[in-house]
């Protein structure tokens, strides 16, 4: 039988945490749930054990390196991942854990946005936050994902440990979306519904300073992932910028045949190399990510094939 993993990253969620455990071992009984308890000063660690939990400890806090420590500590052949606060039914579970062991997804998203989110969400800003990730990840990245921020997923065990998790916080959901579809992950998602938190459960994402970390890891990662792109748009700008004031010296220039205004020449020629610069850089920048991007594939291949001889070990 192949082993499935429930993933439940904690921080001071004792009101639902115990509820979260007892509904996903009634959905997916064979699978093994665990909680990482990310320093909660409650009472979260005792009440998953109690509900049978396996229960562990992340020191360092935020979700990015709660979630980096459970991928690299947990083997399984399916992982889903699931948030502690009882914003996700359980019913779903055995079709995403379903898609994931038959191949059909190597991640597959609880997608809240099509379902229920924009009624139950009650915290300002928080749709219109979501709204504008994912309409920036769709566009920078010529992707089609409906729910970039869901904290429900399935992993195969191929993304899972090929992920390289860089993310320290609740940026990690943007990360996830952009390396799998970078990487031509095969990415489904399911609609699913969503309710708010239960009366006394606080949220611990903080709308403007998490808001701002998740847009700076988009544009990060799209210098990452895409530096042709990025800075061949800076090169465009320095250029268009040196265009504009260069224009009036040249035209004084072909009148008079003189340079009365050094400085403004001075200044658009440190434009125009400023836009070559950027256009060098990026093309040389390319060609690197285009050779990362072979690498991996082939490490990739590399983890397939050990996993399969593995697999036929187990058999025999």
């Amino acid at each position: 039988m192949k082993k499935v993993a429930v993933l439940i990253p904690c921080y001071n969620e004792e009101k639902t945490v115990q509820k979260v455990v007892e509904d996903y071992r009634r959905a997916l009984p064979q699978a093994e749930i665990y909680v990482y308890d990310n320093n909660s000063t409650d009472k979260t660690a005792e009440l998953a054990a109690q509900a049978g939990a396996i229960v562990r400890r992340e020191y360092r806090q935020g979700k990015g390196n709660v979630i980096r420590s459970m991928f690299r500590q947990i083997d399984a052949d399916c992982y889903l991942m699931i948030d502690g606060d009882d914003t996700y039914p359980a019913e779903y579970a055995p079709e995403m854990v379903r898609m994931i062991l038959d191949g059909e997804a190597d991640m597959v998203n609880g997608d809240r946005l099509s379902s229920t989110y924009f009624t139950e969400n009650k915290r300002p800003f928080h749709n219109t936050g979501n709204r504008l990730v994912r309409g920036l990840i769709n566009h920078l990245f010529h992707a089609d994902v409906r729910d970039i921020m869901t904290g429900y997923r399935a992993f195969s065990r191929g993304f899972v440990k090929t992920f390289p998790v860089l993310s320290r916080g609740f940026e990690i959901e943007t990360e996830m979306t952009i390396h799998a579809v970078d990487k031509n992950f095969l990415i489904r998602e399911i609609p699913v519904d969503y309710r708010d938190r239960p009366q006394g459960s606080v949220s611990k994402l903080n709308t403007y300073s998490d808001g701002a970390k998740v847009l700076c890891t988009i544009f990060r990662l799209y210098k990452d992932y895409k530096p042709f792109a990025f800075f061949g748009a800076a090169a465009l700008i320095f250029l268009l910028v040196a265009v504009l004031l260069f224009l009036p010296v040249g035209l004084e220039f072909l009148r008079t045949g003189l340079v009365p205004r050094f400085p403004t020449l001075i200044v658009s020629a440190t434009f125009g190399l400023c836009a070559l610069l950027s256009f060098v850089a990026g093309m040389i920048l390319d060609v690197v990510v285009k050779k990362h991007r072979q690498l991996f594939e082939l490490m990739l291949t590399m983890f397939e094939e050990e996993a399969r001889h593995e697999a036929g070990e187990m058999d025999r």
